[in-house]
């Protein structure tokens, strides 16, 4: 279980750091304003919410790769060490993405609601996080492409790798 944990907090830095690609790209192309981590920090320090503070951006991105490592964490413990389809991780990280944009971040005030947010936002947002769930399955089979079949924690496996990717077509191939 706690190598699970560890390796899932471990793909979900990286998938943020791919998905952190997307959306900076987003912001030059013009369809961002504010990063909406910077926004979630801001709104979080003390001072008016909406108003710029100092290390918000630092604080913004500090705050991004912790919410991905332990959104990471937890698609570890999920998997439980198989190897899972990279679709199922991208809706795992769209679920992400509605919960928290059309749930409590519009709900504390800090962003609209998706339909509601500025042209262009949940676009760039909705991509970064397919982004994110791709990036991190990818990461998570790559990890335990030497665990046995049926992953856990039993320790290294010695089944050669098309053991380990076998199973039914599109649920567990890679």
């Amino acid at each position: 279980m706690m190598r699970n944990l560890v390796r899932g907090a471990a793909g979900g830095v990286l998938a943020t750091a791919v998905m952190s690609v997307v959306m900076v790209a987003g912001e030059k192309a013009g369809l961002m304003g504010d990063q909406p981590p910077k926004r979630i920090v801001r709104a979080a320090l003390p001072g008016h919410r909406h108003r710029p503070k100092p290390g918000e951006g630092v604080l913004g991105a500090i705050a991004h790769f912790g919410f991905g490592a332990g959104a990471g964490a937890v698609y570890g413990l999920l998997s439980r060490g198989r190897r899972i389809a990279p679709p199922l991780g991208v809706v795992y990280a769209l679920g992400i993405w509605v919960g928290s944009y059309a749930g409590w971040v519009p709900r504390l005030g800090i962003l609209p609601s998706i339909p509601r947010d500025r042209p262009g936002r949940p676009l760039v947002m909705g991509t970064a996080h397919a982004v994110y769930g791709a990036a991190l399955a990818l990461a998570l089979n790559r990890m335990n492409g030497g665990d046995r079949a049926g992953g856990g924690d039993d320790g290294p496996g010695t089944a050669p790798q098309a053991a380990v990717s076998a199973g039914p077509p599109g649920l567990s191939r890679v």
